[in-house]
């Protein structure tokens, strides 16, 4: 599916706000789970919310885990490029970035499914995830209904 068919179909009108830089992460194809405390019975296309909030350190954690999975990558024989983050100031922020589909909620207590999927917290498995133009859209914890205006500015931008 591409970014035209995704903005060409109907929208979907539910969000998941997510912290930079995981959720580039998640727009670029990279990471396939996003981790939470919590689980969801939300199934299907959903809109890629990056929310404001980071910080340097917060960062850094995150280039920290990456370049550990580059190297595991690299003595594992992998030949997939390396995972490359942007620098923290391009990073889009407080609004719309992508769409994803979540097709399921890996409990906390199973076994890791992923190298993305942290021990103990609930896993959203996401496929066929897509980056799109940059729509602000204030957050919200958990998923939250996408403003009309913010839909229609983000078929617009298609």
């Amino acid at each position: 599916m591409n970014k035209r068919s995704i903005l060409t179909s109907p929208l979907p009108t539910k969000a998941l706000s997510i912290r930079q830089p995981w959720a580039w992460l998640i727009v670029q194809g990279f990471k396939d789970i996003e981790n939470r405390t919590w689980s969801t019975k939300h199934r299907g296309p959903t809109l890629i919310h990056a929310s404001k909030g980071i910080t340097r350190q917060e960062y850094e954690d995150v280039a920290d885990f990456v370049r550990n999975l580059n190297r595991a990558d690299f003595l594992t024989g992998n030949e997939a490029a390396p995972i490359v983050l942007p620098a923290l100031e391009e990073l889009q922020r407080g609004g719309i970035v992508g769409v994803a589909t979540i097709t399921d909620c890996v409990p906390s207590w199973a076994a890791r499914v992923s190298q993305w999927h942290m021990e103990g917290q609930f896993g959203f498995q996401i496929t066929d995830a897509k980056a799109l133009p940059f729509v602000p859209c204030k957050g919200a914890l958990g998923f939250f209904d996408v403003p009309a205006d913010v839909l229609a500015a983000l078929r617009e931008h298609a």
